[in-house]
């Protein structure tokens, strides 16, 4: 599977971020995946490149670029409870930094790149995302619903931003939450509020998750879960990609 650390040019200087995609020389839909809060690190280069194997070009952005390059805090090879209150010290003020301005105009910067790669296609696209990165895939698919076709978010806290941001949506949508982070009445809350904005969508609970559920580096890591992440994403890419 052909790999690249690249360089993405940005309103505020330049972006790393990591590529996967099939080898062959031909051109595959392009999906931009934003990672969880502790960034690009081995699980996600692991999951960029699953995801590319089933025919995607994957771009994986660093998100807290304004800060250094990947990975911009020390991370441990697991990331285990007792280390992760440490760890989150150093990830907040980065996270808090990260403005929703901060957001849009670097997803500008992200999709433009995507749709130039010689080995992408010139769209539509997906976005996916994990933990922070799935409200920030929902925000780049509202910011830009003729280019985004899918949006797929787990563990993400995707109602914060409310009914304005879902009334914006025109891709398709799943959203996979942990069964820590969302009861069953949050649920149908949510579910009643995509339903009011027209959006078309699955949105279900993973049973027996906490949040965290698709890292394999972290405690949280549930092996069937994310498998039923593949199982519910791969339909929806290739439903809403299949002709790009």
């Amino acid at each position: 599977m052909p790999t690249k650390m690249l360089h993405i040019p940005t309103a505020d200087g330049q972006a790393d971020a990591f590529a996967a995609f099939p080898d062959g020389g031909e051109r595959h839909p392009g999906v931009l995946m934003y990672a969880d809060g502790f960034g690009i690190r081995p699980v996600l280069r692991e999951m960029a490149c699953e995801l590319a194997g089933h025919g995607y070009y994957v771009l994986v952005p660093n998100l807290f670029y304004r800060h250094g390059p990947a990975p911009v805090i020390a991370l441990p090879e697991h990331i285990g409870e007792e280390v992760r209150p440490a760890v989150f010290a150093q990830l907040m003020p980065l996270i808090e930094a990260h403005t929703t301005e901060r957001v849009l105009s670097d997803a500008d910067a992200y999709l433009r790149f995507l749709t130039t790669r010689p080995e992408a296609g010139a769209g539509p696209v997906a976005v996916t995302g994990y933990c922070i990165g799935g409200l920030l895939a929902m925000r780049t698919a509202a910011a830009h619903p003729g280019q985004v076709a899918a949006v797929a978010a787990f563990h993400g806290p995707v109602g914060v931003d409310g009914p304005d941001l879902f009334s914006k949506l025109t891709a398709q949508v799943h959203l996979g939450h942990a069964e820590g982070d969302m009861t069953a009445e949050a649920l149908g809350e949510l579910n009643q509020a995509l339903d009011a904005a027209g959006v078309g969508y699955t949105s279900e609970i993973y049973a027996g998750t906490v949040h965290g559920f698709t890292m394999s580096d972290t405690d949280a890591f549930n092996p069937s879960a994310l498998q039923r992440h593949w199982d519910r994403l791969l339909p929806l890419l290739d439903h809403a990609l299949a002709n790009s």
